[in-house]
This record gives structure tokens, C-alpha cells and sequence, in this order.
């Protein structure tokens, strides 16, 4: 009976146990599965995650490429918005050479500097013109007809060719000769065919023979299809002027808009599927190497970023940077006249061309322009800037596309025929 009692009673404490551990175990998975959402809940807060993008609208584009030590954006640029209309026009992808057009624009530009005894501009930047007037009086080459010459770089290097050409840019434009020799303009070319190559007068692309303006006309591009927009107030709306930088050097001319409608063709181009060439000052505090550009309040940066103002004034630009653009913040309401302002006071200035190909919104539902640039694609967005709008208001320069993309109550403003 003693021994029965034993029995039960070590039976009784075992299942007691045995109950308990089950709870335990109970008890300890729930916990884990309570840590890990909380985990997952902060993973997808805007404090601790930055900026958190969904795409919106997306034009197809070409491949993100890589200017690398050139002065050439202007030219990527201006080719991708062209690479991008050809996709949109059903012509399918091809990879135009930057290299033919800058060949092309440093040989005129040259000329128009001499022609000016050098009082003038000559340097290796441009405008997305210069790739429009190439378009139309010289035609387009495709990358595999004039690649470029790296001279054991995988990319392009200019900084030899720069110094090299404008030496003897100037020597010809400075020299005090009461006249110049027939045959500088070869020297020149000399020059640019030793470092970008050769520009091609015939190739064979698809199989098939083209001349650089036969090229064009097969894929039915019209230069005439492309217009230029800007906003500023010291120039009358709804007219075209000369935009006054160094790199407009063929003078070309802008239609000015008041910001809201320039703001208007912006969105109404990307909603009916059209890039957009989009010029614009990317020396701003907010405008990353890792893909945003945003125009946050600087002066309230202590208050936006949790800092206190003694350890804010403290902190250099960068350190500055890092935190207003560590994620989404208030950022300034852009006027017309900060607009003007900082252009007349050169705080605005002509430095970077890229394209516009689409719309995203953050976490908090606020719209960004996607932003393709010719940097290569070692970023967080793989070669794609996310550009807020109120940046977009304060830094464009001017804008390049094609005029059916314009709305037309604009259009019939502008008198453009569409």
C-alpha cells in the first residue's frame, strides 16, 4: 500500500511537471513571436527604416550609365531623354554615343570662341540643346559606332583632354594674330578624334549601313518635337528668352512659365508617359550621393532633427546633411521670388543634367520625381534619385521634352502647335 502510494504520488509530481513545461514552452514561444513583431513594427517605422519608397508611375527607360570623370552629363542626359522617347515611340531600346555628340559640340563651340576672341565660354559642359542641335544638323550615332576611347580606363577620363583642348583653344582665341590660319579648326579636331575618337561617317548597325543623319530619320526622330521650359519673374511669362548661363553658349532660348504651371508640366508629362531632361543645381545641402534630393528647412534643422541648437551650429555641412536627409522631414514652401533670388545671387547655377522618368511616394505619402542619372549605379537606388518636389521648384534650371507633352491649355499659352 506504502509503495502504491509512492507510486502515485511520484506520478502526480511528474504530470505536474510535465504541465509546467508545456506552459513554459508556451509561454517562451509567444514571447519570442511578441519580440519579433515588435522588431519588425520598429523595422518599418520612418524613424529607424529613412526613406521608404513606392513607386507610383515608371517610364520604361535605358540602363543607368556612368559619365565617370567627364563633363559630360549634359550629353547622357540629353541622350537618355531620346533613348526613352524611341522606347516610347515603339522603336525599341538603343544606346546612342555621348561621345559623337560631345565631339560635335566642342568643335562648334570652339569655333564660336574664337569667333568671339575668346570673350566667350569654352569649357567641357553643355546643354541639352547642344544634343538637340547634333540631332538636327549632324544626325546620331549609336554607342557601338563611337564608343569613346578609355586609354586603359573602363570609363571616360577627360581631365587630359579638357586641359589639352582648351590650351589650345585659348592659344588660337588669345593669340593677338591680325589673322588666323585655314587650318586650326583640324588641330582642334585632331585633338578630340586622338581622345573620343573618330566621328564616323558611315557605320553598320542591325545589320544594316546609315549615315548619322540617315541613322536619325530611320528612327524617326524630330528635333522640331523638343522644347525648352523655365520660370523666372525677370523675364516676361509666356515668351521665350536666352536662359543666361555659360553653358547655354549657343544661346538657345526658353519658354518661361510661373512655377505652378512649370510644376504642372512636370506631373502632366509623367502621368501621360513622357520623360523629362531635367537641368537643375545639385550643390544643396539636400541633394545626397546616395540618391535623395530634398529641400529641408536648415534653419530649423535642430527642431526637425531632435538636435539641440548649440550641437547643431556645431556640426559641419555634412554632418548637416546626414541628418536632414536621414529621413522624410518638413521641408520649405518655394516661392517665385526664392526661385529668382537665388538665381541672380548665383546660389542657383547651372551644374548637373538628368532625366525624369517617373513618380514615387514615401511612407508618408509625399511625391517624389524618380530621377535617372549618369553617375553608375553604385547607390541605395541603383542609379535612380528620388527628387522631392519642393527641391524640384527651388533648383530646376530648365527642362527639355517633347511639346505633346505639354497640356494644352499650356501649349495654346505658349503657341506651340502640337
Amino acid at each position: 500500500m506504502i509503495f502504491n502510494y509512492i507510486c502515485n504520488q511520484i506520478e502526480t509530481i511528474i504530470n505536474y511537471y510535465t504541465t509546467m513545461k508545456k506552459h513554459l514552452f508556451l509561454a517562451l514561444a509567444l514571447s519570442m513571436a511578441l519580440f519579433s513583431s515588435a522588431q519588425n513594427n520598429a523595422q518599418e517605422s520612418p524613424e529607424e527604416e529613412g526613406f521608404v519608397f513606392t513607386t507610383v508611375k515608371e517610364i520604361p527607360i535605358t540602363e543607368v550609365r556612368n559619365q565617370h570623370r567627364s563633363s559630360t552629363c549634359w550629353s547622357f542626359s540629353g541622350l537618355a531623354l531620346i533613348e526613352a522617347e524611341l522606347i516610347r515611340l515603339g522603336k525599341g531600346e538603343h544606346y546612342l554615343a555621348p561621345m559623337y555628340v560631345v565631339h560635335h559640340t566642342m568643335n562648334d563651340r570652339a569655333e564660336r570662341y574664337v569667333r568671339l576672341h575668346g570673350d566667350n565660354s569654352f569649357s567641357p559642359g553643355g546643354s541639352f540643346y547642344d544634343v538637340i542641335y547634333c540631332m538636327k544638323h549632324y544626325g546620331l550615332a549609336p554607342y557601338s559606332a563611337m564608343p569613346g576611347i578609355m586609354y586603359g580606363d573602363t570609363l571616360p577620363v577627360h581631365n587630359e583632354l579638357d586641359a589639352v583642348a582648351g590650351a589650345y583653344v585659348n592659344a588660337i582665341a588669345k593669340s593677338g594674330a591680325s589673322k588666323l590660319t585655314p587650318v586650326w579648326k583640324d588641330g582642334l579636331s585632331a585633338i578630340y578624334d586622338t581622345y573620343l575618337g573618330e566621328l564616323p561617317e558611315e557605320f553598320e548597325y542591325n545589320g544594316k549601313k546609315y549615315t548619322p543623319q540617315s541613322f536619325v530619320k530611320e528612327l524617326g526622330l524630330n528635333a522640331d518635337d523638343y522644347i525648352s521650359l523655365t520660370s523666372y519673374t525677370h523675364q516676361p511669362f509666356y515668351e521665350p528668352f536666352i536662359l543666361e548661363i555659360q553653358d547655354n553658349w549657343r544661346w538657345a532660348q526658353s519658354y518661361n512659365l510661373p512655377l505652378n504651371e512649370l510644376m504642372e508640366v512636370f506631373d502632366y508629362a509623367v502621368d501621360n508617359g513622357y520623360t523629362i531632361a531635367w537641368g537643375a543645381d545639385v550643390s544643396e545641402t539636400g541633394f545626397t550621393r546616395n540618391g535623395i534630393a530634398v529641400m529641408p528647412d536648415a534653419d530649423k534643422g535642430a527642431e526637425l532633427t531632435g538636435s539641440d541648437m548649440a550641437r547643431w551650429t556645431g556640426m559641419s555641412r555634412d554632418d548637416k546633411r546626414k541628418e536632414l536627409t536621414s529621413r522624410p522631414l518638413p521641408e520649405l514652401v518655394i516661392t517665385p521670388e526664392m526661385r529668382q533670388k537665388a538665381y541672380d545671387n548665383w546660389e542657383t547655377t547651372d551644374d548637373h543634367g538628368m532625366l525624369i522618368y517617373g513618380i514615387a511616394k514615401d511612407q508618408n505619402g509625399k511625391p517624389y520625381y524618380m530621377v535617372k542619372n549618369s553617375w553608375g549605379t553604385n547607390n541605395q537606388y541603383k542609379g535612380t534619385w528620388y527628387v522631392s518636389k519642393p527641391f524640384a521648384e527651388y533648383k530646376t534650371m530648365n527642362i527639355v521634352l517633347n511639346k505633346k507633352a505639354l497640356p494644352k491649355h499650356i501649349a495654346k499659352k505658349l503657341g506651340i502647335k502640337q
